[in-house]
Parts: C-alpha cells; structure tokens; sequence
C-alpha cells in the first residue's frame, strides 16, 4: 500500500455547537460542509485545516467517554504547524483557551505547546 497523505482525521464530540464553535471562531478552520443526518441524529461537520487537511467533526447522542490522556494508549494527540508560536499561544488565550508553557522539542529544537478542545482532546501547536 502506497499513501500520499492523510486524508482527514475524526473526531466525535460530546456538544456538537460547543465544539463546532472552538474549532470555527476559536482555532479559525473553514467549513466545508455541514450535515444533519437524521436517522442518526447526528451532525458531521467538515473543516478544512491548512491547504490540504481535513478534520470531520461529528456528533452523537451520549457518545462513551474515551481516555484522552497524552499517554493513554491509542491517539496521543493532534499537532499543527503554527508559523509564530508566541502570537498563536497569545491569540488562544486572548479567546479563553489554556494553555501549557512553551517547551522546546530537545530532537529539533522547534517550540510547541498544547491545549485541549472542549471534550479535553490534547492538541498541540508546532512552530515551523
């Protein structure tokens, strides 16, 4: 199997209009799509992240807990690539968001930091 890249990543949350504004008004993503499908009573949201990336976003009634924990087994977290890391961190705090102290990657030397979504998902920010 040959792959170019990744397509999207899922994320289910537990407040579809919570999450659907951290991820439009808070982290800027566009809106591809949004769909209410009614036999799940559900709604799917697809957010264009960058040139390329996507993140389908979608809702469910009382969705199970799942371990978020960065060193939970399975997904540890999200990261994207943020051009000033010190202007990202003072932009997410000025809208509410929490955010960890800048560390510096010891294997490049590069900046990140993470916060969490509403649902406490670990996300992180990488400076190019």
């Amino acid at each position: 199997m040959k792959t170019s890249r990744i397509h999207h990543v899922a994320i289910i949350c537990s407040n579809y209009e919570k999450s659907k504004q951290f991820y439009v008004e808070t982290l800027g993503f566009e809106v591809i799509a949004e769909t209410f499908r009614a036999e799940r009573n559900s709604y799917k949201l697809d957010l264009r992240v960058g040139e390329h990336d996507q993140i389908e976003l979608f809702s469910f009634p009382n969705p199970p807990d799942r371990s978020s924990r960065p060193e939970a087994c399975g997904l540890r977290h999200l990261a994207f690539v943020v051009e000033d890391i010190g202007k990202s961190v003072a932009e997410l705090q000025s809208k509410g968001v929490a955010v960890e102290e800048v560390r510096v990657d010891h294997l490049t030397g590069k900046q990140f930091t993470f916060f969490q979504d509403p649902d406490g998902l670990p996300l992180e920010i990488y400076q190019a």
